[in-house]
């Protein structure tokens, strides 16, 4: 009975440990965008509900914004479409590079907020 007990203790801690980090990074999220045609840092992660619940976000267009001669559009929303749609590496198109865009509409608002990361490994996690 003794012996049972033990390997189902054994058994349970073996299974969490081996489980528990992998049901931990199912709902990691990585903002990918296929306009980065290379890469100096990891992709940023960014877990978007949980992002937005805690930065009390709730118009999409706050981060998925458009553009028309200039002017943010309130009502309109780019949430179904990537940010290399309009932005891409060589900013030929009168729009920030896609880099400058991500960091101007992420790292931009944390700085006006005073609140999130702002730092460069703090969202490129290693």
């Amino acid at each position: 009975m003794q012996k049972f007990y033990l390997l189902n203790l054994i058994a349970t801690m073996t299974l969490t440990v081996l489980i528990l980090p992998a049901l931990s990074q199912e709902d990691m999220v990585v903002i990918e965008d296929e306009g980065f045609q290379s890469r100096q840092r990891p992709a940023a992660v960014f877990k978007h509900d949980d992002h937005n619940e805690m930065a009390e976000i709730e118009e999409c267009t706050e981060c998925h914004h458009i553009y028309e001669d200039g002017v943010k559009l309130a009502d309109e929303s780019s949430e179904d479409q990537l940010c290399s749609d309009c932005h891409n590496e060589d900013a030929s198109q009168g729009q920030p590079r896609l880099v400058k865009a991500y960091h101007l509409n992420c790292k931009g608002c944390h700085q006006k907020k005073e609140k999130g990361p702002i730092m460069c490994g703090e969202c490129h996690v290693r």
